[in-house]
């Protein structure tokens, strides 16, 4: 099963703001990107729901610095990706 990803114009800005200020992350990012894809809970992400006021939203981890948030909607196989950045700038 693989699952569709979906880039909204605010991520799309973040990501490109996050690979220019780390053009060295590149390749584990489209790492991430991929797994995401093809098998959202490969333990390798990560993935898990967020608490508080980010109780709607998942975590995917790009390594142990960085993370992405995402909506993930299991039912219709679609992830919304909403942040991208260290542990403190996502949170």
């Amino acid at each position: 099963m693989s699952f569709r990803i979906i880039y909204t114009d605010a991520y799309l800005k973040r990501a490109a703001k996050f690979i220019k200020r780390h053009p060295e992350l590149l390749p584990q990012y489209e790492k991430t990107l991929k797994l995401l894809e093809l098998n959202p809970s490969h333990p390798s992400l990560r993935r898990h729901r967020l608490s508080g006021t980010l109780r709607d939203l998942h975590s995917v981890s790009i390594n142990i610095s960085y993370r992405m948030t995402l909506e993930f909607f299991l039912e219709d196989e679609m992830i919304v990706l909403v942040n991208i950045g260290s542990h403190d700038e996502v949170y």
